[in-house]
């Protein structure tokens, strides 16, 4: 903490604060793992997963697990860059000054950029970067602080910018042509 600047913390508040840490940089692993999990056979892989819309892509399971040529991530490095704004938290930063109603909200509190290394089917690795934006929302009627993590590959790489695509443009399509409903008269 002092590290970073913070000077006035409380002592009481520190074991709090490593274990909501804990639980931030853990669910951020998960959703990279997700990430990883559709598209670290390459894109044909990933629009199979993606094709049917979040809820029919087997969210949760292992990176591996029905694609044995897939191998779980390893995460080689990572940045806290807590005063450098992502383009996505920029845009609707803005677009909340122009629309507060539809748009308004705060910045991120924090931001990461996390390396992985993905593990090619043919046995080649390649380093991608993730960047992770930190969100706080309204306390839990109990009081219990609510965060936000938006996870997604920085679009750094061709390839990274189609994955994003894919993976909300196939789940936005799912729904909007009726795909659930197709699949409940089959």
């Amino acid at each position: 903490m002092l590290r970073k600047g913070y000077t006035d913390t409380p002592e009481d508040a520190v074991e709090s604060m490593v274990a909501v840490h804990n639980f931030l940089n853990e669910g951020a692993w998960a959703e990279i793992i997700e990430w990883e999990r559709r598209f670290a056979g390459g894109l044909a892989q990933g629009w199979q997963e993606c094709s049917r819309g979040e809820q029919s892509s087997h969210p949760g399971v292992e990176v591996g697990v029905n694609h044995a040529d897939v191998h779980p991530p390893r995460l080689s490095r990572f940045m806290g860059r807590p005063n450098d704004m992502t383009p996505k938290a920029s845009m609707l930063q803005l677009l909340g000054w122009i629309s507060p109603g539809s748009f308004g909200g705060e910045a991120p509190f924090d931001r990461h950029d996390w390396y992985v290394v993905r593990q090619k089917p043919n046995g080649d690795a390649t380093e991608v970067r993730y960047v992770i934006d930190y969100y706080s929302g309204p306390p839990e009627p109990t009081g219990e602080p609510v965060f936000y993590l938006d996870v997604r590959p920085a679009i750094d790489r061709p390839t990274a910018a189609v994955e994003r695509m894919m993976r909300w443009g196939g789940d936005i399509w799912w729904r909007a042509s009726g795909g659930t409903m197709r699949e409940s008269r089959a």
